[in-house]
């Protein structure tokens, strides 16, 4: 296990860095919108990959969900689930389908107790995945995401944006 991947033990710490990107992402984004969506994805989107690639083993599904999720990738699940797991957890918490790893969704909630900002949100139903997004940054996506882009059922309160804490 490399040094990075260790850090997903550290999710307070993970938490944290997530909360300054956001930030630096909320300055940004009127360049970004300058800049428009498709070429600020461009620049983004290696740099993500890289990044986010080495520490959560990140599918780049482009709607980063590792706030809500304990900082661990659901797109690790050999399932795709992105809402929890599918029931056949093995009893010692590992995965039905690769019972050498550990379920993302038994890593998810431990992890997620030791958030100490977004920790609860590991109880917020997330919206499908957009297969659309597939292979674009979050990071734009989620500063470019408006309401009227979305499917009107999920126009309430997606819980892709934490601007309230």
């Amino acid at each position: 296990m490399t040094l990075l991947n260790r850090l997903r033990d550290y999710p307070h710490i993970l938490e944290v860095a997530y909360q300054f990107t956001e930030k630096v992402f909320q300055l940004l984004n009127p360049i970004f919108q300058r800049l428009g969506y498709e070429w600020a994805d461009k620049l983004l989107r290696l740099p993500e990959k890289i990044g986010k690639g080495a520490v959560f083993n990140c599918q780049m599904c482009g709607q980063c969900a590792l706030h809500f999720t304990g900082m661990t990738c659901p797109m690790g699940c050999p399932k795709n689930l992105r809402n929890g797991p599918c029931g056949g957890v093995r009893l010692n918490g590992f995965c039905e389908v690769d019972a050498t790893k550990k379920c993302v969704w038994v890593e998810a909630f431990e992890r997620s107790k030791k958030m100490r900002v977004y920790g609860a949100d590991i109880y917020v139903l997330l919206p499908p995945l957009n297969q659309q997004n597939m292979g674009r940054s979050a990071f734009i996506n989620i500063a470019f995401l408006k309401n009227s882009e979305m499917p009107e059922a999920w126009q309430m309160e997606t819980g892709l944006r934490h601007d309230h804490k």
